[in-house]
């Protein structure tokens, strides 16, 4: 570790490496919500990534009778899955620019004979860009997980709260009555959107195989077949911001002077011992709060310049990687906050009482009914 952190100090790559191999996690993980998914894209997940790739290619380019002996460049890597340190293949993926080649040449002496039959027609970006898309999979699967949870407690609130009336605000000011169970309603609405557009997003992630220059000539005239048959192998085919919206809305409602809701294991205050802070709704926010300037980062790096981008591309993988803990953790985090959700409707009746709005919530209870009807579906 000695040596890789002195490295690292003088090579801004290896840095970036190790921010690929070392996702959020650590410390501020479990208090982030980051730490199920950083489980899914740390250094160890990276590399088993990167060796389903190559094994898969190899199957795929014997398949079309391109290379022999697949059975055993699959054990051989079977052999390095746990023998090799990730934290050695990034200290040697400094020279080259990215870990695929150093992965290679160590797949290659463990396949032993069969080494002709590794990376086969491929490149390096082709290899780090398809493990990105199955690492992609697995974090998604656990944001899923928990956007789902999140969209369940908040259906059941709806559910209970369909009649219980609040007041409505616009520009932080009471306007008209409302019920709560319009509101979770309208939370739930929002996470089956992002769910179901996030499903839709990573099921159209292709694989990626074009060969040295794209035009796949080195497994001509079988590099269609090739491609097609890797991401069959492969079974390849952002809901930030719809955590962070029920969050802020907990945390307001949670205020002192409000009362409306309370989180089920309030936090504490350090100082003061009368506080009861809505700490899942506020790491829920935090998470969020980190995705917008990530994307920027993403859409910064579009720009890939003639058949292989140098630096743009590299800057994609801890990018990303980020997002998908930062989305996982505003998830997992608002999940926390809406199981436990406790409601106070004697507060709700007493705020509105504030105002001289009057009238009654019209179609809210009418409103919720629909939403919910339209998840049964």
């Amino acid at each position: 570790m000695v040596a890789i952190a002195t490295i690292a100090t003088h090579d801004p790559l290896l840095t970036t490496l190790r921010g690929m191999s070392d996702a959020p996690g650590g410390m501020l993980g479990p208090l982030l919500g980051a730490d199920r998914v950083a489980a899914t894209l740390d250094a160890r997940a990276w590399l088993h990534a990167l060796l389903d790739v190559e094994v898969a290619l190899t199957h795929a380019a014997a398949g079309q009778g391109l290379v022999d002996d697949a059975w055993q460049v699959e054990r051989a890597a079977e052999e390095l899955r746990d023998a090799l340190d990730p934290a050695v293949l990034a200290v040697e993926a400094v020279e080259g620019g990215n870990p695929v080649i150093p992965l290679v040449r160590r797949l290659r002496a463990a396949a032993g004979p069969a080494g002709a039959a590794v990376h086969p027609g491929a490149t390096s970006q082709d290899v780090m860009d398809t493990a990105l898309v199955l690492l992609v999979r697995a974090a998604t699967a656990v944001i899923d997980d928990d956007l789902r949870g999140a969209a369940d407690a908040a259906a059941r609130l709806a559910a209970t709260h369909r009649d219980t009336p609040m007041a409505a605000r616009t520009l932080g000011q009471q306007a008209l009555p409302t019920t709560f169970g319009l509101v979770a309603a309208g939370w739930c609405a929002g996470l089956d959107r992002a769910r179901h557009g996030l499903a839709g997003v990573v099921g159209t992630l292709p694989v990626q195989f074009g060969g040295a220059a794209g035009t796949l000539a080195a497994s001509r005239p079988h590099g269609p077949a090739v491609a097609d048959a890797l991401a069959d192998r492969l079974a390849l085919g952002v809901a930030a911001g719809a955590c962070a919206k029920p969050a802020t809305d907990v945390v307001l409602l949670a205020a002192t002077e409000v009362g409306e809701v309370s989180e089920s294991a309030p936090g504490a205050s350090s100082s003061m011992p009368h506080k009861r802070n809505p700490v899942a709704a506020v790491t829920a926010r935090a998470s969020a709060r980190r995705a917008p300037g990530l994307v920027a980062t993403l859409l910064a790096s579009a720009d890939h310049e003639h058949q292989r981008a140098a630096g743009p591309w590299h800057a994609e993988w801890p990018a990303l990687t980020d997002l998908l803990c930062a989305t996982g953790g505003a998830a997992a985090r608002l999940r926390t906050c809406l199981e436990g959700l406790q409601v106070h409707p004697e507060a709700m009746a007493r705020n509105l009482s504030l105002t001289d709005a009057g009238g009654t919530p019209n179609h809210a209870g009418d409103l919720v009914d629909r939403i919910l009807r339209g998840r049964e579906r």
